[in-house]
């Protein structure tokens, strides 16, 4: 057994012990039939089971996911080693990277900032615009494209990956054949499973009865949350969002639209709407929406409050709310309690495949 695999077998205990709920008998080191030794995800507080969303044809394992913990934290995964899935999703940041607009290969920028990395295992559609049905293909989308990871087709990427002989052995030893692509999605997407956010605030007191778990200003903004401020016709649900897609009117006040959904469908009802992202861990991702173009919270509030930006195709749900200067302060307060545990596990692995 190489060194590599025994230390990513020790780092791999200390990561899950520190992950909340994460109480999980594993062995001490890496063994033979990586494939057996099943993962339980935790089960925290105001999230659904978890593990019934992992899909069937891509199970758990302990193995798989430290082998993804690796690769999403490896900047050789990039063109010119400069980039990694991590560095656009920063635990600090709430998995986002705090910047409007993500810079990718030698400083390129796109059109939009990164969409948060927790608690994907209950998303559908992946991305702002739900280009991917999956979170596989999620997970290997940044690799091809050229402001991003760089490499020109995901044959280079595994080209470049086969050339490391510490990387072949795990893949190996992991799903029984060479790199391929697909493998390297279902590793990153099974460790991207395992980054979860619950136990926030927000469910301690609703779900687990502790009337000190939010100040009296949250509590008067968890009630306009529901009632008056109308959040929940699309934050609905114990993750926040309905995962649909909605066109609230952000740049249509510029020269330039995106047109987000309709990129991907080419209907016409989802030009300029955008996925409704989650709202846990809301307080570290500044800044907000697509563009980033809102620095905190109370812009954003504000601009609800508003009732949008109209346009032809803004969704008809959004009107102006008329909230109180007050108002807007408690819904704020609450929307800051919405911070949680469960990412906190994933940490920068110590060590890289030679």
């Amino acid at each position: 057994m190489t060194r590599f695999r025994k230390l990513m077998g020790i780092m791999l205990i200390g990561v899950l012990v520190l992950g909340a709920g994460a109480a999980l008998p594993l062995p001490s080191v890496f063994g033979e039939g990586s494939q057996d030794v099943r993962y339980q995800l935790s089960q925290l507080q105001g999230l659904e089971d978890a593990s019934t969303f992992v899909p069937a044809d891509n199970p758990l394992t302990v193995q798989k996911i430290e082998l993804g913990r690796v690769l999403f934290f490896d900047k050789r995964l990039s063109k010119n080693n400069t980039i990694a899935c991590a560095s656009c999703h920063l635990a600090e940041k709430g998995f986002a990277d705090g910047m409007p607009v993500s810079p990718g290969i030698n400083g390129l920028k796109g059109s939009r900032s990164a969409p948060v990395s927790f608690n994907r295992v209950y998303s559908k559609a992946q991305f702002w615009d739900g280009r991917a049905d999956t979170l596989e293909n999620q997970s290997i989308g940044p690799f091809d494209n050229p402001i991003e990871h760089g490499f020109s087709n995901h044959d280079e990427m595994v080209a470049k990956m086969r050339k490391i002989p510490g990387y072949r052995k795990l893949f190996q030893d992991v799903f029984g054949r060479d790199i391929v692509i697909e493998d390297v999605g279902k590793a990153v997407a099974s460790f991207q499973r395992t980054v979860l956010s619950g136990n926030i605030p927000v469910d301690k007191f609703d779900q687990g009865g502790d009337e000190t778990a939010l100040n009296e200003s949250a509590q008067r903004g968890l009630e306009l949350f529901r009632g008056k401020a109308r959040c929940t016709r699309c934050h609905s649900g114990f993750n926040f969002t309905d995962e649909k897609f909605h066109n609230i009117g952000i740049g249509w006040d510029t020269n330039s639209v995106d047109l987000g959904r309709y990129l991907v469908t080419k209907n016409a009802e989802d030009i300029g709407a955008f996925k409704t992202p989650t709202l846990r861990e809301i307080a570290w991702t500044a800044p907000y929406m697509h563009d980033g173009r809102f620095r905190t919270l109370e812009e954003v509030v504000s601009f609800y409050n508003q009732g949008g930006i109209k346009n032809s195709y803004q969704d008809n749900t959004l009107i102006p709310l008329e909230l109180t200067e007050q108002e807007r302060q408690d819904v704020v307060a609450l929307l800051k309690s919405l911070n949680g545990e469960g990412w906190q596990q994933a940490v920068v692995p110590k060590s890289f495949p030679k």
